[in-house]
């Protein structure tokens, strides 16, 4: 389970993620991230809607995606707001690519994150 401090509970959080967040396009999941300050912990929130199936089959998928997310926690995950969106393949999908489609969105993150990091590290032209 998720400590409390890596959950999002605020609708205005959701939709400010939602609308703004960089998005991560899966299979059976789609991930917005926005950066949050640096040294802060990571916070998840996950929307399964009833187009993924009835309530069990919805909460199903959502403590896989918990699950996987409570992983990638132990994987160093800091400073970032997390909101997977389960599509409606989603209640079909197994456990492994539920999990490997959260890991692909936070090294999608880690990936924006080098790639602009090194660009603000390269000198201008001309110094």
């Amino acid at each position: 389970m998720l400590a409390k401090a890596n959950r999002i509970t605020s609708a205005d959080d959701y939709r400010v993620i939602v609308r703004r967040g960089a998005k991560v396009a899966g299979t059976h999941t789609v991930s917005y991230l926005r950066a949050r300050e640096s040294g802060t912990d990571a916070r998840f929130g996950f929307i399964v809607s009833k187009k993924v199936g009835g309530a069990v089959r919805r909460n199903l998928v959502r403590r896989r995606l918990k699950a996987a997310c409570s992983e990638a926690l132990c994987d160093d995950v800091a400073g970032v707001d997390i909101v997977v969106r389960a599509l409606p393949s989603a209640a079909a999908a197994d456990w492994a690519a539920l999990r490997s489609e959260v890991f692909a969105a936070v090294a999608n993150r880690r990936a924006r994150e080098r790639a602009s990091a090194s660009s603000l590290a390269a000198p201008a032209k001309g110094e």
